[in-house]
């Protein structure tokens, strides 16, 4: 399926079934903003990463306007919806301020390793334990999906785009494992660090090496 969105080109990542929250002052993106609630239509967030227009986005609905300002900005609710690839960008879209694009949607498969996707939360909640963060997710680990989980896990935007263009589920369970075997025991080697950083300057109570003389 092939068709013409409406974009907002954004320094951020979206994942399907993600809930973000903006606010929009420029007039091009009010424009575009009013007209998709109005005509109950979506709109498109492709990614941007150093300063360049990505190919990969999501198309995400328009859940409420949340608040007006006086000066005409806006706050809006919106849903992360399925992933789009660029396939053209309209730079000029007739009496409109706003640009678009014309997209494919690639076909994306949610069924992974349901084991696998349990280590993973296991190895998240490490990770946080770790960092001393603090994480409710609303699902149970059984019904976890990777697009779920991969904004709490340190990765880059570069990253979290990678994982975008990720069609099969399983690729994605496979590169939050290769992420996390990485940065787990980076952050363990730190705590330890700062552990030693800690006790300089107490009094310690050591063996002496033991020589065989």
């Amino acid at each position: 399926m092939t068709n013409f969105i409406p974009i907002f080109p954004l320094g951020i990542v979206v994942y399907p079934g993600e809930k973000v929250n903006l606010h929009i002052f420029e007039p091009r993106y009010k424009e575009l903003i009013q007209e998709c609630f109005k005509e109950k239509k979506p709109f498109g967030i492709p990614a941007v990463i150093e300063s360049k227009l990505q190919d990969y986005g999501t198309l995400v609905d328009i859940l409420e306007i949340s608040k007006v300002h006086e000066n005409g900005e806006l706050d809006i609710k919106t849903e992360g919806k399925k992933v789009f690839r660029v396939l053209e960008v309209i730079k000029s879209v007739p009496d409109k301020l706003y640009s678009g694009a014309i997209v494919n949607y690639p076909e994306i498969t949610e069924e992974g390793n349901m084991d696998l996707m349990r280590k993973l939360m296991n190895s998240i909640r490490e990770l946080h334990r770790l960092l001393n963060v603090s994480k409710n997710f609303p699902k149970s680990d059984d019904e976890m999906r990777v697009y779920d989980v991969a904004h709490h896990i340190g990765l880059s935007i570069q990253e979290e785009y990678e994982l975008l263009g990720l069609a099969h589920e399983l690729q994605r369970q496979e590169y939050l494992k290769r992420h996390l075997a990485k940065v787990i025991p980076m952050v363990a080697e730190m705590e330890q660090l700062k552990e030693k950083i800690k006790q300089n300057g107490h009094f310690k109570n050591l063996s002496g090496f033991q020589f065989d003389i």
